[in-house]
């Protein structure tokens, strides 16, 4: 029974004793060296460790050295993939992305944590495209659902299936038939289309969860935002942890795993099916990687171990020459105010064939203008509609610690995003030139103002927002040349990262079309510097002529 000092630790030594045990977990960051078979306590708890040595008889011996282990740190080449055949994919991967595609083939169930935008979601579709895990099972937040269903079809051509309560009971037919190799669902559903029952009605655990036989069918399962399962006492932690347990292909994508300590790694691990093969358990990885005031220990071992084993990350610094400069994504929305919506709708379209049945000028140019209100009442309730899915996302950047600049249009609407986030700032038409300078330097310098809401008229030019390489847009203007002023407004002189923007719509609204007017008819922003008249006329042409089209936002 002695105490000797190792480095900055007393390293307490004794024959086992339970009683001893028990009372050397009452000091503070205690953990036991398996190597040399003492417990270590760090040195600044003196008076702590003085006081047990005096109650429990130990002698403290200067003279002898435990050396703590040393542990070699050699982390591995991620995979190149020199070799692999990736003609299936309709879109070129970048070679930062073939290597981890290569990487999460070679290792089956892995971690893609690569910095937001930098393509985890094509990554994780060319490994299980390549390895035909099929079927393949996607679990995203619910605002991603659409997206990945159009990224499947888009990158690889495969049918992705959207879970609908139509399909609750019989969507493992569509595989069967040929019809679907990938079926998406939001977390919040996992519940709804996965589980039988459940045997406690209260604090349950996962042993005590029945799952329906279908989920034995997919051989590969690939989770959206990982990173939302860091607490494994949720429910949608729970569920996610069963669906995946079994599988040879799990592909977690997280921009940020580790949120505020390696425990949040844990239950993302266990997800994955690699906490016991490579971390030995869950008290080995606590004990080891989760020690000190800091909860905190050993990190460069474990990110070797991670590494080596089970995940990727690359920052956009370290991959930019790969980049395009400036890059643009669809956020398909639900809508809470449906019925709102439709009826609206309804009343436009009314005005639309009275429109295009007007024989009359002068009633047509009454109708343009009585149109355009119509238009302008369904963009306003899509944006209302659309906030909850915009907020998903904005929680998710924000707590990846990273700035985001929103573009909007409508007071109400930048009224409800600051209230919020409180701790946002806002440029708005109704800001004088002070206050708007105030917002763009405590949004440049401000570690601490992650967020800024931008009135598309009063922020759209003139202004350097470069502390942020994300954009987006709840609204947006009619043109194409509108658009770029006011994503340039990241993407300028003094950004150093990629530029990502995102534009969010509504789904099966006037978002679809009038995104699609933007992009496909850049020739509207030449109609800036003609005749106001013009520029309607211009306009209700164009969604007079795609409400009479189906096109894949209607879907």
């Amino acid at each position: 029974m002695q105490v000797s000092v190792v480095n900055n630790n007393y390293a307490i030594e004794f024959t086992y004793k339970p009683y001893l045990v028990e009372a050397v977990k009452s000091l503070p960051e205690r953990r036991w060296d398996d190597s040399n078979k003492v417990w270590l306590v760090p040195t600044k708890y003196e008076p702590q460790v003085t006081a047990f040595m005096s109650r429990y008889g130990f002698k403290l011996n200067l003279s002898k050295k435990v050396q703590e282990p040393e542990v070699e740190i050699v982390i591995k080449d991620v995979p190149k993939g020199e070799n692999l055949d990736l003609s299936f994919m309709k879109l070129k991967p970048y070679p930062f992305q073939v290597h981890g595609i290569a990487y999460g083939i070679e290792n089956e169930r892995v971690i893609i944590g690569d910095q937001p935008g930098l393509g985890k979601t094509i990554q994780s579709i060319g490994i299980v495209t390549y390895v035909k895990a099929w079927p393949c099972l996607v679990i995203c937040p619910s605002s991603l659902k659409e997206n990945w269903r159009r990224e499947f079809e888009k990158v690889t051509g495969k049918k992705a299936m959207i879970l609908t309560d139509a399909v609750k009971r019989n969507y493992k037919l569509f595989y069967e038939a040929g019809l679907a190799d990938v079926f998406i669902v939001n977390y919040e559903s996992l519940k709804k289309y996965f589980v039988s029952s459940i045997a406690k009605p209260t604090k349950w655990t996962l042993r005590d969860v029945f799952f329906r036989k279908e989920i034995e069918m997919f051989k590969s399962v690939i989770i959206d935002e990982l990173h939302r399962c860091k607490s494994s006492q949720t429910h949608q932690s729970k569920f996610t942890k069963g669906i995946t347990t079994g599988k040879k292909y799990v592909i977690g994508l997280t921009g940020t795993p580790v949120v505020n300590k390696p425990k949040d790694l844990v239950s993302q691990l266990f997800i994955i099916n690699q906490m016991n093969q490579v971390f030995g358990n869950y008290r080995h990885f606590i004990d080891t990687y989760c020690a000190g005031t800091n909860e905190a220990s050993n990190l460069q071992q474990l990110n070797a171990l991670l590494r080596n084993n089970c995940f990727i990350r690359r920052e956009k610094q370290a991959v930019l020459t790969d980049l395009p400069d400036k890059q643009r994504q669809v956020v398909v929305c639900d809508i809470s105010n449906r019925k709102e919506y439709d009826d609206a709708e309804k009343d436009l379209i009314k005005y639309l064939v009275e429109y295009k049945d007007a024989s009359d000028e002068k009633i047509a140019s009454t109708l343009r203008g009585e149109i355009m209100v119509k238009i302008g009442i369904l963009k306003n309730i899509s944006a209302r509609g659309k906030l909850n899915d915009v907020f998903e996302f904005v929680d998710d950047i924000m707590e990846a610690g990273e700035k985001l600049i929103l573009f909007i249009h409508l007071k109400e609407v930048a009224a409800a995003v600051l209230h919020k986030y409180h701790g946002a700032v806002s440029i708005t038409g109704a800001d004088d030139m002070i206050a708007r300078q105030s917002a763009v330097d405590r949004f440049q310098k401000d570690p601490k103002v992650k967020l800024i809401v931008c009135s598309i008229k009063a922020a759209g030019v003139g202004l350097t927002l470069t502390a942020s390489s994300r954009v987006g847009f709840i609204e947006f203007p009619w043109t194409y040349a509108d658009c770029e002023q006011c994503e340039d407004r990241a993407h300028r002189i003094g950004q150093k990262d990629s530029v990502t923007c995102y534009y969010f719509l509504g789904k099966q609204t006037i978002d679809g079309k009038i995104y699609k007017i933007i992009q496909t008819k850049k020739a509207i922003a030449q109609a800036v510097t003609g005749s106001t008249e013009q520029i309607p006329e211009n306009i209700v042409d164009m969604v007079a002529n795609l409400f009479n089209q189906k096109d894949d936002d209607d879907n």
